[in-house]
């Protein structure tokens, strides 16, 4: 959708998993969108380098999320608001469920 804007479709669902989910690597982004693995993390890299996104390493995993300091990141996080309300439902259901797994029976909400 807003790939003429972003680059291509890779950075796209990047962006959209990370302002669904705020934080992620990049095999589960694999996994989810059936990419390669080596798509995402050149798209990762290259929004790590241009200051968008900001990496930690949890044990032997990198772990992205969006720069808290990045200057446009309020405009950046209303256009993908803006863009997420467009998404076909299809999508939206395949991708970007919150829950990823079935909550235990008889755990409260």
């Amino acid at each position: 959708m807003q790939e003429a804007l972003l680059g291509n479709r890779t950075v796209e669902k990047v962006l959209f998993f990370l302002h669904t989910y705020e934080k992620g690597y990049p095999k589960r982004m694999a996994d989810v969108f059936h990419l390669s693995l080596n798509g995402i993390q050149q798209q990762l890299k290259r929004l790590e380098e241009g200051g968008v996104v900001v990496s930690e390493l949890a044990g032997r995993t990198r772990i992205y999320q969006f720069n808290p300091r990045y200057p446009f990141l309020k405009e950046i996080k209303s256009l993908l608001e803006k863009a997420f309300t467009f998404l076909p439902e299809k999508e939206l259901t395949e991708y970007y469920r919150l829950r990823t797994r079935p909550r235990r029976p008889g755990k409260p909400l």
